[in-house]
């Protein structure tokens, strides 16, 4: 089986640094992409010479464009929109969270506070990629 590809939106260096690390203790094997903003991760998304991720985590309060514009704007792109975003936030508003996931996210996740609660959603969250990917083949 090839790698998961995630790709993680999230202008936080250090929950970028334990998102890798955490990804590098789990199973199966993953390939991370990290942007730190709205527009590079709509750059990369856009860019033909990159194989697109299996997933997207996304952040919602991002430097020049906003993880509720990228949602909105992959969504309405025909070569983006199929790629499962996973919001991943460090607040937790209910009525974002619906309206985020009537807009197209696969899921909402607030960021826990622990390493090993963090790692635990992760976990979770890559399991349930890798069964949408194998039930897709």
């Amino acid at each position: 089986m090839k790698p998961i590809h995630l790709l993680l939106a999230d202008d936080d260096q250090e929950d970028c640094e334990l998102f890798s690390e955490i990804l590098g203790e789990l199973e199966p094997e993953t390939q991370l992409t990290m942007v730190h903003d709205g527009v590079q991760l709509l750059q990369t998304l856009h860019n033909s010479d990159t194989d697109l991720p299996d997933v997207v985590f996304l952040d919602l309060n991002m430097p020049r464009k906003s993880g509720f514009e990228c949602l909105e704007e992959i969504k309405e792109n025909s070569r983006l929109k199929h790629i499962p975003i996973i919001i991943f936030s460090s607040s937790f508003d209910p009525i974002t969270a619906e309206k985020l996931l009537q807009n197209g996210a696969r899921n909402y996740i607030c960021k826990p506070s622990g390493y090993s609660q963090l790692k635990h959603v992760i976990s979770n969250a890559v399991e349930y990629i890798v069964k949408q990917t194998t039930a897709d083949l």
